[in-house]
């Protein structure tokens, strides 16, 4: 699932009306979850959260900026924090499925749209930034609102997209992309803010002043303090006391997780805090993180215990509380701190389901779920069974040259697992499209018309969903031949099993691709696509039939 968080800050924090109309146009866009709403009279200026697909969000952050444009006036504006336009800052963050380089390009999407219909003028920063010195936001908004005029004078600050023209009444907007930012706090078994900052100091990037033998801060030529660097770029850190849990804290930001996890920090922050005599009782989350920032850490503890790290998601979570004490100070709730369990892709979802209740679901009158989220399951089942049969592997008698291969076929079986769950909805949500569609008014041209292209897009989408289970049944086959060869012996009939659903789910979907071409009327579509579905069941009824060669044999040895 590709999500992607939007944080726009806008200049009103006082009249309520304002933000309400703002954050309706957000709210209208389907597939957009609000996550926080945060003004401020004091700064006049309010914090929106909101996450979705890249195209809803694309969409909801132009939808509230035009509304910001319309319902503030720059003239009329005071506020304590930095600001040089209604809409100030609107930066895009990638949070799962989606790369920096998209969220640079949704950047330069919305910047582009902003200045050509609304007429604002609009500068790209952090790692959207077109030249260096535009990368710091502060340099960005150097001058404000009340500058801004002038500044727009100087060549050398044209705006990225738009006219060097003031514009009064909007101002100007900041459009970046920048990574995710976690919140997180180490806490200490002790009272004492010197020992937590002392710590803080050691592995913010920013590091330390340097001290000459006398204990004098050293500065340089110019008279500023010459710092000793830290050792996690990304990180910035504080000490404090917290009065509310009566302990001392390691406040840290990561302002790129991927450069330096929260894991890594959490284990030499215990070494850290070993050498001065204390120890870190555990952690918490301010704010939302990320899930794959958790999924790493889960690996790295269960790697360190010398387990497999090809668990479902779910285990690797677990484990990332537990080895991080993130129920230290209050309960750790999954669904309420991982970003990606705020936002539903699918409502009434069929995973929610036991197995008794998919199967009367299935077994219903109704069309959907059918055969496509069926063959889903099967791919699904396949996988499982051959991360199972490398899981069985791992830490083996006589299995020791195959250890790190059997622990990246349960990694990938893991993974595989949940894009065929996810296909089990998405399956079910193009059937019940191309429905819709069907229920369109016909009675004018234009509306047979519509209802014809909507036909055809939903029946595209509803035969491309079968395709890609077909596709990755290839992935599913090929594991399970994999593990076939080299795994534990004594469970060799599951890896059997996983190639006899992976074929299963392979021959399901190829059926449902066929079953909709008909409908379509894109000659060059349904000719494509026939010549994929066919090649890709070739390939996979191929490889099926060597894991059956392999596991027959096998058995008829072992009986």
């Amino acid at each position: 699932m590709k999500l992607v968080e939007c944080v726009p800050n806008f200049s009103e924090g006082i009249d309520p009306d304002k933000i309400k109309a703002i954050i309706q146009e957000i709210e209208s866009v389907p597939q957009i979850k609000l996550l926080d709403v945060d003004p401020g009279a004091t700064t006049n200026r309010t914090v929106v959260t909101f996450i979705g697909t890249p195209d809803a969000v694309r969409e909801a952050a132009f939808r509230a900026v035009k509304k910001a444009a319309e319902v503030i006036d720059m003239t009329q504006h005071k506020g304590a924090h930095a600001r040089m336009g209604a809409t100030d800052v609107c930066p895009f963050v990638p949070v799962s499925g989606v790369t920096m380089d998209e969220c640079v390009q949704i950047a330069n999407d919305v910047a582009r749209r902003i200045a050509e219909e609304l007429h604002i003028p609009c500068f790209l920063y952090e790692e959207a930034a077109k030249k260096p010195e535009r990368k710091n936001l502060a340099t960005v908004r150097a001058g404000e609102y009340e500058g801004l005029s002038q500044k727009l004078k100087d060549p050398e600050w044209a705006p990225d997209y738009g006219e060097p023209v003031f514009n009064p009444k909007s101002g100007a907007t900041a459009v970046g992309a920048r990574e995710f930012l976690i919140a997180y706090n180490i806490n200490l078994n002790t009272r004492d803010k010197k020992i937590a900052q002392d710590i803080a100091l050691d592995i913010r990037e920013r590091g330390r002043s340097k001290r000459d033998d006398d204990g004098n801060i050293e500065r340089d030529n110019m008279g500023k303090t010459i710092n000793v660097p830290g050792l996690f770029k990304e990180v910035k850190a504080v000490g404090w006391f917290i009065e509310d849990y009566s302990i001392a804290q390691i406040s840290i930001n990561f302002t790129n997780y991927n450069i330096s996890p929260p894991h890594l920090v959490f284990d030499k922050v215990i070494e850290e805090a070993a050498k001065r005599g204390v120890r870190v009782t555990g952690s918490e989350l301010v704010g939302l993180i990320p899930m794959e920032a958790l999924l790493m850490a889960g690996r790295h503890y269960l790697e360190k215990q010398g387990k497999s790290p090809g668990v479902s998601k779910e285990e690797l979570i677990n484990i990332a509380a537990l080895s991080l004490g993130l129920g230290d100070v209050a309960p750790f709730e999954p669904e309420k701190k991982i970003i990606e369990y705020q936002f539903k892709e699918v409502d009434n979802s069929l995973l929610d389901l036991n197995l008794r209740q998919f199967a009367n679901e299935l077994s219903s009158e109704s069309p959907a779920p059918g055969g496509g989220s069926a063959a889903a399951l099967a791919g699904a089942l396949s996988a499982s069974l051959s991360a199972m049969v490398s899981n069985l592997t791992v830490g083996k008698k006589d299995y020791e040259d195959v250890q790190s291969k059997v622990i990246e076929l349960a990694v990938r079986g893991q993974n595989l697992k949940d894009e065929f769950l996810r296909d089990v909805d998405l399956d079910t949500i193009a059937f019940n499209r191309v429905m819709d569609a069907m229920k369109m008014t016909k009675k004018t041209d234009e509306q047979k018309l519509a209802r014809n292209n909507a036909m055809e897009k939903a029946t595209k989408e509803a035969t491309l969903v079968p395709l890609s289970v077909l596709e990755r049944c290839l992935d599913a086959i090929f594991l399970s031949l994999e593990i076939a060869r080299i795994g534990n012996k004594n469970s060799i009939s599951d890896a059997g099993v996983a190639g006899l659903m992976a074929r299963a789910a392979a021959l399901g979907a190829y059926y449902n691709v066929l079953i909709n071409l008909p409908g379509i009327r894109d000659e060059k579509f349904k000719t494509d696509t026939r010549t994929k579905a066919e090649s890709f069941r070739n390939k996979v009824e191929e490889q099926a039939d060597i894991v059956a060669e392999i596991i027959e044999s096998e058995l008829q040895v072992s009986g």
